[in-house]
């Protein structure tokens, strides 16, 4: 079976408008649910963003070369789906955890919290975001199986 291939645009595309479409709902929910000012926490926001958006792209290549070298296909049952957010967000809270420790001027277990809880929102922010994309880019017979 033969791999189908986004382009380094879609790619970018895909990254760029996950992290904008994020940053405007997240903002001020861990604003107003950690009581951190507004200030703080869009630049919390925007420094993981970046990281993010940088580790989004190179993240979903990766999982997309293993998806086609073990089945022949990056199309993703549910349950793909569900690892490769899973292992999104633990990759990205080991690189970001001590950032926000030292930028909120916390401890590692505040931060923590804030960086677990923000990784939960990013979860499911991520299964619903990536699936809607593949249903709107990748063709029909070439959307998922499972």
């Amino acid at each position: 079976m033969q791999m189908e291939a986004r382009s380094a645009r879609a790619r970018i595309m895909h990254a760029v408008l996950f992290e904008l479409i994020g940053l405007a709902m997240v903002v001020p929910l861990s604003a107003f649910g950690f009581g951190i000012e507004a200030g703080d926490t869009a630049v919390v926001v925007i420094s993981l963003s970046l990281v993010a958006t940088g580790w989004n792209y190179l993240y979903n290549l990766l999982f997309d070369q293993l998806m086609a070298r073990w089945y022949g296909s990056i199309r993703k049952s549910v349950w793909q789906r569900v690892l490769h957010a899973i292992l999104f967000e633990l990759g990205l809270l080991l690189v970001t955890l001590p950032f926000v420790a030292w930028y909120l001027d916390i401890g590692i277990m505040e931060a923590l919290i804030i960086d677990v809880a923000m990784a939960l929102f990013y979860l499911a922010y991520a299964f619903v975001f990536n699936w809607a994309w593949d249903m709107v880019t990748l063709p029909r017979t070439s959307r998922e199986h499972g």
